[in-house]
C-alpha cells in the first residue's frame, strides 16, 4: 500500500504554487495525496507569516497535523520558518523544518528523517539569491486553473513588512522556462494560468529579459490557456504604454489587483509606499478607460502606527470614490524587525476593528454594485465545481462569482452564460441555447 501525504498551505498564490510542486515530488515517489483533515504518513504545512494572524494559524496547523496521526512525519516550511525557525522548533514533534530556499528537497529530507529518526533543519540563513527551479505539470490538482510561479523576492522594503527578509531580493524566472510550463499545463487541461510572484511588477528587471508584458505577449502567443490572469500589480507599473499593451492581448483576464494599503498619503509615505493616491488614481484610471469591464480590486490596511481618524477618514473617502470591485481589508500587525513595528504611536486594537468593520462594509458594496452591472449581459464563464446536483459556480473573466443550473456536468468548461439577476455580489446565469 503507497504512504500518503496530505498539504495545509497558507497564505499567498505563490505558497500555493509551491505546495503543489512539492506534492507532484512526492507522487512521484510513489505517495498518495490525501485530505488534511484525515490520518497520513506525511503532513506538509506551508507557513505564512505576513501577520501575527498568520503566525498563529501557522502554529494550529503544526499542532493539529500530529493529532490526526501521532506517528506522522511533520514537515513545516516557507516563510514563518525562515523569519522564525527558533520558534517554530520549539513545537513538540516536529520533525523536518525547511525554511524558502531548498523545498525540492522536501522529500529527500523526509527519507533523511525516516532513516536516522533526528530533526532534520534545511533552514538557509538568508534566502536564496537564484530564482529556485521548482515546477509543476498539473499531476496533482483538478484541471480548471493552475498557477505559474514566475518571480520571488522583493526589493520594496515597505515599512511594515516582513516578506523581503523571508524571500530576499527580486529574481525572475527565465522567459524560456516560463513559456514551456505554460505549455505543459495547457497540455495538461488547464484553462486558466495566474501568473503570480511574490512582487510580480518587477518581472524581469534582474534578468533583461523585458518587463512583465514583454512576458505576457510570450505567454499570448503560445498555445497555452484560453485565459491568463494576473496577480498583484504594483501602481506605478500601469504606465500609458503598459496598459495600452495590455489592452490588446486576448487572454487577458480583465481584473486587476492594484495593493492600495491606504488613500492617505502622509500614511503611505509612512509606509514607504512609491506611489501617491493621485497615482494610485491615475492608474485606475488608464485601466478603466482602456478596458471598461475590468475589475479593479486592492488590498488595504487599517490601523497603520500614527493613522489618526483624519487620515483614516481621507483613507476611507478615498476608497469610496475609487468604487472598485472588491477590497482585502488588513488590520496594521507589527512584524519584528520591521521599521513600523518600531514606530510612535501604534493603534489600539479595538480602534483597528471598528476602522476594519468600516471598510469591510464598503468593500460588501462594492462587490454588489459591480455585480450589478453586468446584469442583462452575456460573459464566457469558467465553470469551477458543483455546489449540489446541477448547480455550479464558476468565474468570469473580470472575476464575478457566477451560479448556473445544468443537467449536464459543467466543471472545467468555458461556456457563455446569459448574466440574468443578481443575490448579493453573486450572479445567476442562464446557459445560451
Amino acid at each position: 500500500m503507497s504512504k500518503t501525504v496530505a498539504f495545509c498551505t497558507l497564505g499567498c498564490k505563490v505558497n500555493q504554487y509551491e505546495s503543489e510542486a512539492v506534492l507532484e515530488q512526492f507522487i512521484q515517489k510513489g505517495y498518495r495525496a490525501v485530505d488534511f483533515s484525515e490520518s497520513a504518513d506525511v503532513y506538509v504545512i506551508n507557513t505564512c507569516t505576513v501577520t501575527h494572524l498568520s503566525d498563529r494559524k501557522s502554529r494550529q496547523m503544526i499542532r493539529r497535523a500530529k493529532q490526526h496521526n501521532p506517528k506522522a512525519v511533520l514537515v513545516v516550511m516557507g516563510c514563518y520558518v525562515q523569519t522564525n525557525p527558533e520558534a517554530v522548533q520549539a513545537i513538540s514533534d516536529v520533525d523536518i523544518l525547511i525554511g524558502t530556499t531548498g523545498r525540492s528537497r522536501v522529500p529527500e529530507a523526509v527519507e533523511r528523517f525516516l532513516a536516522e529518526h533526528k530533526t532534520v533543519n534545511f533552514v538557509e540563513k538568508e534566502p536564496a539569491c537564484i530564482f529556485e527551479g521548482l515546477t509543476i505539470d498539473g499531476s496533482g490538482q483538478a484541471h480548471t486553473r493552475a498557477y505559474l510561479k514566475v518571480q520571488d523576492g522583493c526589493n520594496q522594503f515597505c515599512s511594515y513588512c516582513i516578506i523581503p527578509y523571508a524571500r530576499g531580493r527580486i529574481r525572475s524566472r527565465s522567459l524560456a522556462d516560463c513559456v514551456a510550463e505554460a505549455q505543459r499545463l495547457a497540455k495538461a487541461g488547464f484553462l486558466e494560468l495566474v501568473v503570480t510572484g511574490i512582487h510580480l511588477a518587477s518581472w524581469g528587471r534582474d534578468s533583461g529579459e523585458g518587463d512583465l508584458s514583454d512576458l505576457l505577449q510570450a505567454l499570448e502567443e503560445t498555445d497555452g490557456p484560453v485565459r491568463i490572469r494576473l496577480g498583484s500589480l504594483e501602481p506605478t507599473l500601469c504606465t500609458e504604454a503598459f496598459v495600452e499593451r495590455l489592452a490588446g492581448f486576448d487572454k487577458l483576464c480583465h481584473h486587476f489587483h492594484l495593493s492600495l494599503q491606504s488613500g492617505c498619503n502622509a500614511t503611505l509615505k509612512r509606509m514607504n509606499r512609491k506611489y501617491t493616491a493621485s497615482e494610485y488614481l491615475q492608474a485606475v484610471s488608464r485601466l478603466r478607460r482602456a478596458m471598461p469591464d475590468a475589475a479593479i480590486t486592492t488590498d488595504i490596511m487599517v490601523g497603520f502606527p500614527g493613522e489618526t481618524e483624519v487620515e483614516f477618514a481621507e483613507s476611507y473617502n478615498f476608497m469610496k470614490t475609487l468604487e472598485l470591485a472588491d477590497a482585502h481589508v488588513f488590520k496594521y500587525s507589527p512584524r519584528a524587525g520591521t521599521v513600523a513595528a518600531g514606530m510612535d504611536n501604534q493603534i489600539e486594537p479595538q480602534v483597528k476593528e471598528a476602522r476594519s468593520r468600516k471598510l469591510l462594509a464598503l468593500a460588501k458594496a462594492g462587490r454588489e454594485a459591480f455585480a450589478r452591472r453586468f446584469v442583462g449581459s452575456r460573459a464566457e464563464v469558467l465553470f469551477e465545481q458543483a455546489l449540489e446536483p446541477g448547480l455550479y459556480e464558476g468565474k468570469t473573466s473580470n472575476y464575478l462569482t457566477v451560479h448556473t443550473h445544468s443537467d449536464t456536468d459543467l466543471a472545467g468548461q468555458l461556456k457563455e452564460v446569459l448574466l440574468t439577476k443578481c443575490c448579493g455580489e453573486t450572479i445567476i446565469g442562464s446557459l445560451e441555447k
